[in-house]
């Protein structure tokens, strides 16, 4: 069985190697010449919107799957007219518009943060008197980790961040005074099949990701997979899918989702009984998920811009570390570091030393 990814970085790479113990190979379309996940799948090297490379992808593989959400459309479109391409194109067409995600989460009565869709600068001015301040101004297409987006704080921000975003139809969102961030990962096979890994409490710096806490019989895990059961039913969705969400007191606001494996589930590697790269490729295989449980008491450090050495990691007997192949740069996620420890207190003792080596 022959899976091909739409995209060669390092969540096509921890697919891989979720799936080599099943039996499966890989083939990974990439326009970049050295991706990480070249070690473990055969690379195609060429645009995603190559028809002919599309058509060898198409012709080799026995399913597709991607490992980002800003894959060209019609890319997706023209696979799933030849081979069973998942998560389906309806569920990328849904997340790669920020208005047309919004637009679905609210008929879905999945709530969200007050937002207005605007096209020039003179509607946003006048969105935000329906918003108020302080407000995010995001492009509705191709924003992810903090990309795409600016702060509103004060009526004179408004035309400066207009021009940093280019001036591209974008919407506004009002400011919500969380008190955590979360994010639910979800899995629902062709079968209809559907499991929850634990709610993950989620920090960030400078729109990045930096840690992942996995909290087990969180009272918000019900809320929170209702609304990803909601969004999987209404997408006919097949693999997993991530939403990641705002708790302002006892109600969870949808920031977005992502139709993928997700930075905020690599905890269930070490940490879970099957992790979300092995349920995703069971998912869109049609095999039975695998159980979502959590072992122990687990968490994840993001690694961006450098790798400390391998030995002040690992000697840790918690730590497990995940590196991607990449070579550091700054604000690059050149790895991670999972931790799993049999106590909450044994947990945030190792954290304290891994979140100081990765300069967090």
């Amino acid at each position: 069985m022959v899976v091909g990814i739409l995209g060669g970085g390092q969540l096509a790479r921890m697919l891989a190697l979720a799936g080599y113990p099943l039996g499966l190979n890989f083939i990974v379309l990439d326009p970049a010449p050295d991706v990480c996940a070249a070690p473990v799948a055969e690379h195609m090297q060429g645009d995603y919107d190559d028809q002919a490379l599309l058509a060898e992808l198409a012709q080799q593989a026995d399913i597709v799957t991607y490992e980002f959400e800003n894959v060209p459309a019609q890319a997706v479109a023209y696979l799933a007219d030849k081979v069973a391409v998942y998560p389906p194109p309806q569920a990328l067409a849904a997340a790669q518009d920020r208005l047309n995600e919004k637009t679905l989460f609210r008929r879905l009565g999945v709530d969200t943060p007050d937002f207005v869709a605007v096209n020039s600068l003179e509607e946003l001015q006048q969105a935000m008197d329906q918003v108020g301040w302080p407000a995010v101004v995001k492009t509705r297409t191709q924003g992810y980790d903090g990309k795409g987006q600016a702060i509103l704080k004060r009526p004179d921000d408004l035309a400066p961040a207009w021009q940093s975003l280019g001036g591209v139809p974008a919407i506004v969102e009002a400011f919500v005074p969380f008190a955590r961030e979360v994010s639910i990962i979800a899995v629902r096979s062709t079968t209809a099949e559907v499991v929850c890994y634990p709610l993950t409490e989620n920090s960030h710096r400078d729109g990045v990701l930096r840690l992942s806490i996995a909290r087990p019989d969180d009272p918000m895990q019900g809320q929170a997979a209702s609304y990803a059961a909601r969004l999987m039913k209404e997408l006919d969705y097949v693999g997993v899918l991530a939403l990641e969400l705002f708790q302002a007191d006892n109600r969870l606001l949808a920031n977005e989702f992502a139709p993928r494996v997700h930075n905020s589930g690599h905890w269930t590697q070490d940490g879970a009984a099957t992790c979300q790269f092995e349920n995703h490729l069971r998912a869109v295989l049609g095999l039975p998920l695998g159980s979502t449980d959590a072992v122990g008491h687990s968490a994840m450090v993001n690694l961006v811009g450098t790798i400390p050495a391998q030995a002040d990691v690992l000697v840790n007997s918690h730590a497990h570390l995940h590196l991607y192949g990449k070579a550091p740069r700054p604000g690059r996620k050149v790895g991670h570091i999972n931790l799993c420890a049999e106590s909450r207190a044994a947990l945030e003792a190792g954290l304290k030393r891994v979140l100081a080596l990765a300069g967090e």
